[in-house]
């Protein structure tokens, strides 16, 4: 039953776009691996102006996609890509941050400040740098040997172009599990 758009929360206005979505969905959901095809993770920003999949060409089942704030490799970040190398068969990482990100130019303090919240996070003074320390990051993780190759993009979210940082890559490693 829908509400009239004036009585209409956000979570109304989800739950019923969700049911348009599930009432047209085909089984393709219920039967495909949660394996990304293309072994694939993309680590990126959880700004809403980038369409992840847009912007780099991929389509649903292609690829893990991992955000956070500014698209910084953190702990959660690891966890979860632990698990996408050794359980789901992902080789290749993507950390793709973007021009005009609200972390660029700001200290660690001001956020304190501004959020309330005794955290780290990882401001970005310089993307170049950042991205090339966020790969370094990944790259020394003894448990991420399955990846072979890690890449450094940046997105400019005014002309839609990526552009690549860094991109290091390794001979396979039999590891524990492939």
């Amino acid at each position: 039953m829908s509400l009239p758009p004036e009585e209409a929360t956000e979570l109304d206005r989800l739950l019923e776009a969700n049911s348009a979505y599930a009432a047209a969905r085909t089984d393709d959901g219920a039967t495909a691996s949660a394996r990304p095809r293309r072994r694939l993770a993309v680590v990126t920003c959880m700004d809403a102006r980038i369409d992840v999949f847009a912007v780099l060409g991929l389509h649903l089942g292609e690829a893990h996609v991992l955000r956070n704030a500014g698209g910084r490799v953190t702990e959660d970040v690891l966890r979860s890509l632990a698990l996408s190398t050794h359980v789901l068969g992902v080789r290749t990482v993507v950390v793709m941050q973007h021009t005009k990100c609200g972390l660029t130019g700001v200290t660690d303090q001001e956020l304190r400040d501004r959020t309330g919240a005794d955290l780290g996070f990882l401001p970005i003074d310089d993307h170049e740098a950042a991205l090339r320390e966020d790969v370094e990051q990944l790259l020394a993780q003894p448990y991420l040997s399955l990846m072979t190759t890690v890449a450094g993009l940046i997105f400019d979210v005014e002309s839609g172009e990526v552009r690549p940082i860094v991109t290091r890559q390794r001979p396979v490693s039999p590891g524990p599990s492939g």
